[in-house]
């Protein structure tokens, strides 16, 4: 088959949480079983999906255009934008932003992440202001938002002075990595804004390009996804004035598309030339652990701790008043034995300072009186974890196996699975990041 001539360059992932419903590598497949080169994945204020969406593209052959949907603030600090409305899609305008290179993806990560710790006075909800996009903007193609963009409401409202200026600010921002989009969803205020975004782009030399905003795989599953943003509003089907979108909000086929813009051939050829400008793929990269403070080297550092630990949970856990020294000597060689056994596998696999930072962080939350559960999963069979406090449960009294959490055949780092009380949680992870960096 060959492939397609469009590709779809706005599509939201279940990761678009309570709005999106298509799963990532249902995303993929669709596109696959349509031909198309390449799709992208832009959800809403979120990277939670890129991994996952470039790993299950590459497998199947499709290149993956990783982007993100924001909620844009031309004027963050203006009191009348919190008196205008406590809605964040009425206070602030969508913009697309899509990764061309390793640099975009850094760029975008830093814009979405700085969204959500630093988040604005007059949003309830992460925005990105546009002094923030002006430094951040290397790497990245911007698509103007289409009918939530800040651009389209100006034009609704009539404003067209402000649009044109704001149009001159992105320009000027993205210069030939800006385009304007066209989108044909059926909604009234696409038909009022599309002339004048034409005449824009005419005057001004701009690109546009075609896009659909998905949001679920096929037209049949609009019922439910109006359910969907119904659950996530806590409103009802039957209410008129709620947020919604329109059946037409599917992912589309080539022949869809080309029968709908036919008027308009550049616009979806410019999503071909788009997809050919975005060559970044996200690779899993190995784990850096940070280093355990310690005189001894840290192989020395766990080994002499783990057999001190050891030694106290055998004298309190396992040996009874009533054992001889014989019984206490085949339990103490048993349990020395395991832990022999489980610290040369460790070591042997350079996970000596892993063990000791989970084991340190988990002793200062017991000192500050923070509730931290059992442990749980694979973790709990191993000796060192028990000898170490990181998991209460004796592995080999319940013939739990360590080599179900680290064995040398294993290609994924192990992790511990360690509960600590929600409400103090915080205070564990400033712990790691203060002792241990933030990175």
């Amino acid at each position: 088959m060959p492939c397609a001539e469009f590709v779809h360059l706005r599509c939201h992932s279940a990761f678009s949480l309570a709005e999106g419903a298509i799963k990532v590598k249902d995303l993929v497949g669709l596109a696959a079983q349509h031909a198309m080169p390449a799709v992208a994945l832009t959800d809403s204020g979120n990277l939670f999906g890129a991994m996952e969406f470039s790993l299950a593209a590459a497998k199947n052959g499709v290149q993956p255009i990783v982007g993100c949907q924001i909620r844009l603030v031309f004027h963050p600090d203006d009191p009348r934008v919190r008196e205008q409305s406590n809605n964040i899609y009425e206070t602030s305008d969508c913009l697309v932003l899509l990764v061309q290179n390793e640099q975009g993806y850094k760029n975008l990560m830093k814009l979405v992440s700085h969204s959500y710790t630093n988040p604005h006075k007059n949003y309830a909800l992460p925005v990105t202001t546009l002094d923030e996009l002006k430094h951040l903007s290397e790497g990245l193609i911007a698509l103007s938002g289409g009918h939530d963009g800040g651009i389209n409401r100006l034009i609704v409202k009539k404003q067209l002075n402000d649009a044109r200026a704001q149009l001159n600010r992105l320009h000027a921002i993205f210069k030939d990595r800006f385009y304007l989009e066209i989108q044909r969803h059926g909604l009234l205020e696409e038909v009022e804004t599309e002339p004048f975004l034409l005449k824009m782009a005419d005057e001004l030399n701009m690109p546009i390009v075609a896009t659909n905003n998905v949001f679920f795989a096929s037209q049949d599953l609009y019922q439910a996804h109006d359910a969907l943003l119904c659950i996530a509003d806590g409103t009802y089907i039957n209410v008129h004035d709620r947020r919604k979108v329109t059946p037409q909000h599917y992912f589309k086929s080539e022949r869809d598309m080309r029968r709908l813009f036919a008027d308009l051939p550049e616009a979806l050829v410019n999503t071909i030339h788009i997809a050919r400008r975005c060559s970044y793929l996200i690779t899993p990269s190995k784990p850096m652990l940070p280093q355990f403070p310690t005189e001894l080297g840290e192989d020395e550092e766990l080994r002499t701790q783990a057999i001190k630990g050891l030694v106290i949970r055998l004298e309190n856990q396992v040996y009874r008043s009533d054992m001889d020294e014989a019984a206490r000597e085949s339990f103490r060689k048993e349990y020395f034995d395991r832990l022999d056994h489980e610290l040369n596998i460790i070591i042997r696999m350079g996970y000596s300072g892993y063990y000791l930072i989970v084991s340190d962080f988990i002793k200062w939350a017991k000192d500050q009186k923070i509730p931290v559960g059992p442990g749980r999963g694979s973790g709990a069979g191993s000796v060192v974890a028990w000898a170490l406090t990181i998991t209460d449960i004796d592995p080999i009294r319940f013939g739990l196996l360590f080599e179900r959490f680290l064995n040398p055949e294993r290609v994924s780092m192990p992790d511990f699975d360690v509960d600590f009380c929600q409400d103090r949680r915080d205070e564990v992870i400033q712990y790691v990041g203060t002792h241990y960096g933030h990175d």
